[in-house]
Order: C-alpha cells, then structure tokens, then sequence
C-alpha cells in the first residue's frame, strides 16, 4: 500500500451568467396586433397623465374657462389624495371603486398599493352625474 496523496486542484470557479438584457421602458410593454389584412400594429404604452393636461381636459369636456377650471382640478386632486393618505376607500363612479392593499414607509415616500375596480363597459351609467335636467324622482 501506497502512502502517496494525490495535489488537491483549485476549486473551479464558476462563470457567471450575464443577466438578460432589459428592454428600455418605452420597449418593454408593446402589444402587437394582427388586423384581417396580416398587417402588424404595436400599440405603444400611453404617457402619464399630468395635472396640466387633465385640466385641459376637464376645460374640453366641460366648456368652462381654464382658469375656473385649474382651481377646482386642483381641488379634487387634494382632496383624493388625502383620503388616499387617510387610507379611506373610494367609490368614485365612473372610475370605480378604489381600496388599499398595502401601505409602505419609506424614507423619501409612502407607498400605497392600491386595488381598482372598474365596472364593465356596459354597467357604466352614460347619464351626466350633475347634469341638473335629467334629476331623477
């Protein structure tokens, strides 16, 4: 019987996988569309929707003067945003209903996760909430 030990080899190193490349922003949630003649459409992801351009918006759809307006878009937009601070559940039709799931402190914000439940299409009332003819009684 031998004695004799064999050298011990270095442990491999493992290669690491480079990680997948990611898809820019703007690429990353495209939906593709085939129409009856095989032609492709992507359908690019829509931009945000800022305070400046729903009051232009509201001024559109409502006839009023922006600068009656911005006061009142403003308006609503703090009010929400505080009842969302104070964790209240909204029941905002036609938008829906909206309630929190999680609530997250951190250092430079809080981050609420909420849930929206927006009715179908055809259960949405197509008659003007504040519109004073069509009162119903």
């Amino acid at each position: 019987m031998s004695t004799e030990t064999k050298p011990v080899k270095p442990a491999a190193r493992r290669k690491r996988r480079a990680a997948p490349p990611v898809a820019a922003p703007e690429q990353a949630a495209h939906a593709v569309s085939l129409t009856l003649d095989g032609e492709a459409h992507v359908a690019l992801p829509p931009n945000d929707l800022r305070k400046a351009e729903l009051i232009d918006l509201v001024v559109e759809r409502s006839g009023v003067r922006k600068r009656d307006a911005k006061p009142a878009v403003e308006a609503a937009l703090a009010i929400l945003g505080q009842a969302l601070a104070e964790g209240r559940p909204l029941a905002l039709q036609p938008l829906g209903k909206v309630r929190h799931l999680t609530v997250k402190e951190r250092p430079n914000a809080r981050v609420i996760n909420l849930r929206l439940r927006q009715p179908k299409q055809g259960e949405i009332s197509s008659q003007d909430p504040l519109d004073p003819s069509g009162e119903e009684g």
